[in-house]
This record gives structure tokens, C-alpha cells and sequence, in this order.
């Protein structure tokens, strides 16, 4: 749900910032395609390298086929619009994941959110502001009870659809990141639309250096360093509309309100190890705000988050706040390191 000048704008960060000191023999392949809506970088290092990304570009084409919410031909175009539909095992696999991350969150992350995504005209790009009736409506039709997977197939309630938009890029790294692993690749990068994912370390050790992006302009942040791990963000400033009243309105759309969310926070990092979890809980985070994100880090495992709140104030989480440097002239007031 990222859009195409966050995912260039991304990938000139990480390539100025992370191509660096690679001049030494090391085998490299790299490729740069459209796909899921977005533009997407792969790079991967080792003597199977060009094997590896063709790998890596079928996985991409064929899950943005399986998961489209407009082609017609798609899985989740047929779930959608018959209420049934028959699943590949993939589809199976990303559907679980994702219902996993809606119960983790207790709900901030839904997929079922889809309606009212399409309501307020973010998926065909007719911006509209629906009444309160309506979205009082609409939401008897989200939550994670309003879908059922089974073997080979899936169902939904009458009315309810899904979007696999807050995840399929994440699972689609792992997978990317699994079939390197399978070509025998031990150092990659990729990078899907904002969706920084990395394998091992760089080719001459060191960590990679992933450039956050400012919300406000096409500067940074900040740099993360990190190793094997994936860095992705959410926030409403790329994907947005503005109404005659000034009112601006993003397009993640919280599960609980039905509204695009209002949470204080403009950009919600999430450092992990899985691209998947990465994906679904930095929207969650999103739609939390500050305090609920704090309280849900100190009770979850296996993540840590860099937060932007309105106000200037950047929150680090304890396990981050060694590997993130702040960029001179970032738009950055306060820093705030949250602990267990």
C-alpha cells in the first residue's frame, strides 16, 4: 500500500547509502521491475546470483496475480466477488499469516478492512467521504471472523472482502529471501516499494545502512543499520486526498473507526526478522498511536519500531536506538527511547 514515489525515492536512499565499498569480486545481479503497484529493486550476490533473481521476479509476478484486488483473474478478485473461492497453497499460507497478525494485534491489522478502503475511494482513485451511516455499515462487515480458510479454500461473509495490500509485499520478500537462501545466495537486498529486506550481511561483512524516510520531504530521518533483518514503514503522506475544507485524509483506514486512521503517528517503522510480521504490524502500529504501540512492543517479541508523531518526536524502542542515526536537518524536534 505503498505508492510508486515512496518506492523510488526509497530505492535511490538504500542504493546511495547501501551500494557503497562493493567495488571487489563478488558476483552481482540485479533487477529493477513494476510490479504490486509499485517499483521494486533486487540484488543479490554469490555465483548463483542471476539464477537467484529470476527466481525472485517469477515469485513477485505470480503473487501479484494470485493477489490482486483488481484483476479480474486474481484469487482474491474471485474470493471477493463470489464469497468463495478456491486457494493455491500460497494464498493459503499468506491468508493464515495474516489472520495470525489480526488476532496478535486485536485487530489493528485486518485485511477484511477492504470495504471500507474501497469506500472512500482509494483503490480506483475516486476520493470520496462517506457518511457516518454508511461506515456504521460497512463495519459489521470487517473482522477476522468474517473470513474462513479450509484446505483449498476460503470463504467470507456476505459483503466482506479482503486486501492482501498491508502483507503481500512482506510474504513476498520471505519468499524471495527463501529462494535466495535455496540458490545458495548469503548476501542480497531487496527492496519491494519500501519494503527493505535484507540476507546476511553485506559482501564485505559490514552491516547494511537502510535510509528511513522523512514524511514531510524527499530527505531522511534517519539510517538503521542492520543485519539479515528487513526495515519497513508505514504512513499516509504518500497516499492521501485533500476535501474543499483543508481536511486531509491517508489511506490507512482504521479497522475500529472505519475512518482513515488518526493516530498521532505519521510514519510507523517496524525492524524484524520476517517480512511478513514487518509488513502487517507496522500498519498496526499505525493505527494504534504512540502509547498502545509502546505497551504492545513491551508485551511482543521480536521487533523492535522507530515512530514519528506529529508533534517532531521520534520514539525508538531500546533494542533499535544503537543502530538508528538521525540524518542532520531531519525533521526531528525530540527523541524518545521506549523501554521494556
Amino acid at each position: 500500500m505503498k505508492t510508486l514515489r515512496r518506492g523510488i525515492a526509497l530505492i535511490f536512499a538504500v542504493c546511495c547509502i547501501c551500494m557503497q565499498q562493493t567495488a571487489f569480486a563478488v558476483t552481482q545481479a540485479s533487477e529493477t521491475l513494476f510490479a504490486m503497484d509499485t517499483v521494486m529493486t533486487l540484488t543479490a550476490y554469490g555465483k548463483n546470483a542471476e539464477t537467484a533473481i529470476e527466481q525472485a521476479k517469477k515469485i513477485v509476478l505470480e503473487n501479484e496475480a494470485r493477489w490482486s484486488v483488481t484483476k479480474e483473474s486474481s484469487e482474491v478478485f474471485h474470493l471477493n466477488s463470489q464469497g468463495s473461492a478456491e486457494i493455491s497453497a500460497e494464498t493459503f499460507e499468506i491468508v493464515s499469516r495474516a489472520l495470525e497478525m489480526s488476532e496478535l494485534t486485536d485487530g489493528a491489522f485486518d485485511i477484511t478492512v477492504y470495504p471500507l478502503v474501497n469506500a472512500w475511494g482509494f483503490t480506483a482513485g475516486t476520493h470520496r467521504v462517506p457518511d457516518e451511516a454508511e461506515i456504521k455499515e460497512l463495519l459489521l462487515l470487517v473482522g477476522r471472523d468474517k473470513l474462513t480458510i479450509s484446505g483449498s479454500s476460503a470463504y467470507l461473509n456476505a459483503g466482506s472482502m479482503i486486501d492482501l495490500g498491508g502483507i503481500a509485499k512482506g510474504y513476498t520478500g520471505d519468499m524471495i529471501i527463501d529462494a535466495f537462501k535455496s540458490c545458495g545466495i548469503n548476501s542480497a537486498l531487496i527492496n519491494l516499494g519500501g519494503n527493505v529486506q535484507t540476507l546476511g550481511a553485506k559482501p564485505d561483512g559490514s552491516a547494511w545502512r537502510i535510509g528511513i524516510k522523512s514524511p514531510y520531504d524527499e530527505t531522511l530521518l534517519g539510517i538503521v543499520s542492520v543485519t539479515d533483518k528487513c526495515v519497513i514503514t508505514s504512513g499516509a503522506y504518500e497516499r492521501y486526498f485533500i476535501t474543499d475544507d483543508s481536511t486531509v485524509y491517508g489511506h490507512i483506514i482504521s479497522p475500529f473507526t472505519g475512518r482513515p486512521a488518526d493516530s498521532g503517528i505519521v510514519s510507523a517503522s517496524v525492524v524484524t526478522h520476517e517480512g511478513y510480521r514487518g509488513d502487517a504490524l507496522s500498519t498496526a502500529l499505525f493505527v494504534m498511536g504512540v502509547q498502545k504501540a509502546a505497551e504492545f512492543w513491551r508485551q511482543t517479541d521480536g521487533f523492535e519500531m522507530i515512530l514519528l508523531d506529529l508533534d517532531g518526536t521520534l520514539y525508538l524502542t531500546e533494542g533499535i536506538s544503537g543502530d538508528f542515526a538521525v540524518k542532520e536537518n531531519a525533521a526531528i524536534k525530540n527523541t524518545c527511547t521506549i523501554k521494556r
